[in-house]
């Protein structure tokens, strides 16, 4: 299983490949997973390549070939996302009531509208109804839900239709999926990565472009903390 770090520079070089046709310099890397020196990516390059991940060709200055991707998520903390789905009962104007064999009462979550995980478009700040969620779902502080809109998300797992539990929070690592408040009017559910001065809002789904953004244009209004969806 690869660390958390090798698996995001395995994606990294993986989808500028699939986007532009070559791989990313050693200085992008290093930008894209945060890293202060070009070392460390040298070292997670070997370890990628001796893990028969990726392969360097001689004789080529940036030659980098992706042989395979992991079937399963990295290991360690929640950075790569793979979301905590349950299922549920959802559309029907009401929040599942508890059983008994539930342990700890469910939480009411909010549903505050929805969220584009594609082309963004104005998330709806109208409390209609409550979902019960249980509480080892949920981390510190404020939550809400937001029902999913769009397929740009697919390849996290996020599917349309899904209710994301938000997290409420104005601050974002790389890596983590956000609910992203673009020039004060579009709301769109994607990956947040800094990119030098700016800040890149990635799809997980290469029909859709990373949108570059600066810092003034772009809040942060919550993370992804888990999924509810409807079978």
């Amino acid at each position: 299983m690869l660390t958390r770090k090798q698996y995001e520079l395995l994606r990294f070089i993986n989808e500028r490949l699939k986007e532009a046709g070559v791989p990313p310099s050693f200085d992008e890397m290093k930008d894209a997973l945060d890293l202060r020196s070009k070392s460390g990516i040298h070292r997670l390059i070997t370890a990628l390549e001796e893990r028969g991940f990726i392969r360097r060709l001689p004789n080529r200055a940036r030659a980098i070939e992706v042989i395979k991707l992991p079937e399963l998520s990295p290991a360690g903390g929640r950075r790569g996302f793979t979301p905590s789905v349950i299922e549920g009962n959802l559309g029907k104007g009401r929040s599942s009531p508890p059983t008994a064999d539930d342990g700890e009462r469910p939480i009411a979550v909010p549903v505050m509208g929805r969220i584009a995980a594609g082309t963004p478009i104005e998330a709806l700040q109208t409390r209609s109804h409550t979902i019960s969620v249980p509480p080892d779902m949920l981390g510190s502080g404020e939550h809400y839900a937001l029902e999913v809109r769009g397929d740009s998300m697919v390849d996290a797992g996020i599917l349309d239709g899904d209710m994301a539990l938000i997290q409420r929070n104005e601050t974002a690592d790389t890596g983590d999926i956000v609910v992203a408040l673009i020039d004060d009017e579009e709301a769109t559910l994607k990956r947040f990565r800094r990119r030098g001065a700016s800040i890149a809002l990635e799809p997980a789904n290469t029909a859709y472009e990373v949108r570059i953004l600066p810092p003034n244009r772009v809040k942060i209004q919550g993370k992804l903390v888990g999924l509810y969806r409807k079978y």
